[in-house]
């Protein structure tokens, strides 16, 4: 029988930037059982809802995460606006689904570099982050902000993106798409890139049911799920297909990502196309009083937004069930029995952000 050797992973680690502790349970090189320890950077930001006008904690979930910060200030205004039992105007809703389909195509591109940089391909990990610039550069030009941007609010958005700025950006996706299928060919195509993905982590559809993966994670195991199919913001108006792979390892994860920033791209297209001319917002007033849920599709899978109110301008409650914390127990799944080597591949599988998990 082979001796067995605890190795702590993290949470300081060269390869993986998150604050995520494991205990690898080793037999030789194989890991045999991972004991996952979180809870290094938890700020306590829901209870913050107790001290907070309602209307000021937009500005607090959006520093949730610096990198699906929009998306966690939509979830919330959302819950919120449902509350309110408002409806936002139809410029608003596509306002939103254009940032947030920006965030979904940084995000991943923030995920491809650090996967290319995971197994040591340095020059795509730079190659992948200078097309996120891109796209950060256009956040800051549409909203003033490169990680926090502050553009949600209850009732509907506080900027607004001219006719020009919105064909611009559309032209800048354009050019984009075209550096993305070079890069598209060296993550899907190329031979080294292949022997580290292909086989490695192996999550069943009926693992992926089971264990309650969301997101790539899931779709790439073959389940054809995607909240913006329900129709939220102005989804209900846009063409969404579903990206899914039945190959349910590291390199189904890896396409279901690449191709949905191409859909991300087409998304956009077409929101600028249809978006209507109108108000940005309409006024709430008073104070809420109920409870609600939202749920939204973040880049790394569905988010699920709780809003209980009094009548008061503070909160009596707010959750947010974050996609990493749902996906960490398929991902210790895929760890036994895994190599020693492929650990960090195996943990940016889920595309972790453990500051949306521990807030």
């Amino acid at each position: 029988m082979a001796n067995r050797t605890i190795v702590p992973f993290g949470p300081q680690h060269p390869v993986l930037p998150e604050p995520v502790h494991l205990d690898l349970v080793l037999e030789d090189e194989k890991v045999v059982e991972a004991i996952p320890k979180i809870g290094y950077v938890h700020r306590g930001l829901e209870k913050l809802v107790e001290k907070r006008d309602f209307n000021d904690y937009v500005y607090v979930i959006e520093r949730t995460c610096g990198i699906c910060s929009f998306m966690h200030g939509m979830g919330y205004v959302e819950a919120m606006e449902r509350i309110f039992d408002t409806e936002i105007p139809d410029r608003a809703k596509y306002l939103r689904t254009i940032w947030a389909e920006m965030s979904r195509i940084h995000s991943h591109l923030l995920w491809l570099g650090l996967l290319a940089d995971a197994f040591g391909f340095e020059a795509l990990f730079y190659q992948c982050w200078r097309m996120r610039e891109h796209v950060l550069d256009m956040f800051e030009e549409s909203t003033g902000g490169r990680v926090i941007f502050s553009v949600n609010k209850i009732g509907g958005v506080m900027k607004d993106m001219p006719t020009e700025m919105l064909a611009g950006f559309v032209n800048n996706f354009n050019e984009m798409e075209k550096e993305l299928k070079k890069l598209t060919d060296v993550f899907l195509s190329d031979y080294t890139v292949e022997s580290r993905l292909r086989g490695v982590g192996l999550l069943t559809k009926d693992e992926a049911i089971e264990l309650g993966a969301v997101g790539p994670m899931m779709r790439a195991s073959g389940i054809e799920i995607d909240t913006r199919t329900l129709g939220y913001a102005a989804y209900s108006d846009l063409d969404v297909n579903i990206i899914t792979s039945n190959e349910c390892d590291c390199y189904a994860r890896c396409e279901v990502r690449i191709k949905e920033i191409f859909q991300s791209i087409d998304l956009i297209r077409q929101a600028v196309a249809k978006i209507p001319q109108g108000e940005l917002s309409v006024a709430i007033k008073g104070n809420p009083n109920g409870e609600a849920f939202a749920r939204m599709e973040q880049p790394r899978g569905e988010a699920i937004y709780y809003c209980r109110a009094n009548g008061s301008k503070f909160l009596e409650r707010t959750r947010v069930r974050t996609p990493t914390f749902t996906n960490l127990t398929p991902m210790i799944h895929t760890l036994k029995g895994a190599e020693f080597a492929d650990v960090p591949l195996l943990i940016l599988t889920i595309d972790p952000c453990i500051s949306c998990t521990e807030r």
